[in-house]
């Protein structure tokens, strides 16, 4: 452990849009911020090979390059981007109290706020040709990636509402959608079901399972086996979605922070702010819902607001 401790302003815990725009507009506000990317600097969407939908880009960008292109902005500004993970925190509870937190299990800071934009992981099948075709037609969002296979024939996994609503999504832009559910029922409101049940270029096949994602560079098709007759079938797509949910990245603010039944950070009001003073959370570690780069961009924007404003305060006599 380094003998000497780090004080900050604002720490940035993950990077991302939601992290890069914190840390773009706590350097304007002289909050001198610093940001840890993680060990996946600029998040999910550095997996994205086109963004078609972020404002500010009408032939769009792929999402490494976007990813550069905030990096850029923030440290334009003044913002510290450092590659490093954050092992442990321990998070103060009154007011105007340091946070301390170890960068790589040895490096010592206290900040006075912590922006929080760990993310979400998207839970993928484990195949390893679904892992080598990630980008190239294997894609865990369908509002993000589906405008790419307008017209052609794909493939969702899952059982779920998610599942259901990216199914119907993709069947209105999409020529033909095959939903692959698991057992021999969906998990999704019986609304859902009805949706997907009554569009009539969806198909559901049920106790179906992915063998295999075909294709050398981008996908070709996938091999689907009954998991009750055992038979395999290959099915023609030029893409494959995954929908069987996303994990938030929070076990180390576990037993800290609140958090839902999954794991998501829970943020009061219409605000960032958890439950302890001076710790904000933006981005997909707090938002189930919407899950999009603009979203998560916005909420990095209340986060660093929130923080100045919490900053502001300790600066103000406190009256009984």
């Amino acid at each position: 452990m380094s003998d000497t401790i780090e004080k900050i302003k604002c720490l940035i815990i993950g990077s991302g849009p939601a992290g890069y725009t914190a840390a773009i507009y706590a350097a304007r506000a002289d909050m001198h911020p610093v940001i840890y990317t993680g060990l996946e600097p600029g998040g999910q969407l550095t997996t994205t090979t086109e963004v078609d939908n972020f404002p500010g880009y009408p032939e769009g960008i792929d999402g490494p390059g976007m990813m550069a292109q905030l990096q850029q902005q923030a440290e334009r500004f003044g913002t510290q981007v450092r590659f490093g993970m954050v092992t442990m925190v321990q998070f103060h509870k009154e007011f105007g109290g340091w946070h301390k937190v170890i960068v790589d299990g040895t490096t010592e800071i206290h900040a006075q706020t912590v922006i929080i934009s760990t993310g979400a992981t998207a839970k993928y099948l484990g195949l390893p040709s679904e892992q080598k075709l990630r980008g190239g037609g294997v894609s865990a969002c369908a509002v993000c990636d589906g405008f790419f296979f307008k017209g052609q024939d794909v493939a969702i996994v899952g059982a779920g509402d998610t599942a259901a609503e990216e199914a119907t999504y993709l069947a209105n832009i999409c020529r033909n959608v095959t939903m692959l559910v698991r057992k021999g029922y969906m998990k999704a409101s019986k609304a859902m079901q009805h949706r997907v049940n009554n569009t009539p270029n969806l198909k559901v096949l049920y106790n179906s399972e992915i063998d295999e994602v075909l294709g050398d560079t981008v996908v070709e098709g996938i091999r689907v086996f009954d998991n009750v007759t055992s038979e395999k079938t290959e099915i023609p797509v030029t893409g494959l979605f995954i929908a069987i949910g996303h994990k938030p990245n929070t076990d180390i603010f576990k037993g800290q922070l609140e958090m839902d039944d999954i794991g998501y950070l829970i943020t009061h009001g219409k605000s960032t702010k958890t439950n302890l003073p001076g710790v904000f959370a933006c981005g997909d570690v707090q938002d189930n819902i919407y899950r999009q780069a603009v979203t998560a961009a916005g909420t990095g924007c209340m986060a660093a607001l929130d923080a100045e404003r919490y900053l502001v305060s300790l600066e103000e006599p406190i009256t009984a």
